[in-house]
């Protein structure tokens, strides 16, 4: 088995997938399971707790430069 870093993972539609083309081979089925519905819901909390602290991280810039 060869040594190969991981540089994405993400979750794709049926369509999306195709329009990457036949070169893409490496998409793993997910199956929808009763904890699927709440790893979504971690990862959309996740994703607005970094957005949030990237806003805040600039209004705390913004205000100590004026």
């Amino acid at each position: 088995m060869t040594k190969e870093r991981i540089v994405a993972v993400c979750l794709l539609t049926q369509t999306e997938l195709q329009s990457l083309g036949p070169s893409f081979d490496r998409a793993f089925p997910v199956q929808e399971t009763p904890c699927f519905g709440e790893l979504l819901r971690a990862i959309d909390d996740a994703d607005m707790d970094l957005w949030r602290d990237q806003d805040n991280q600039i209004t705390i810039e913004v205000r100590t430069t004026s």
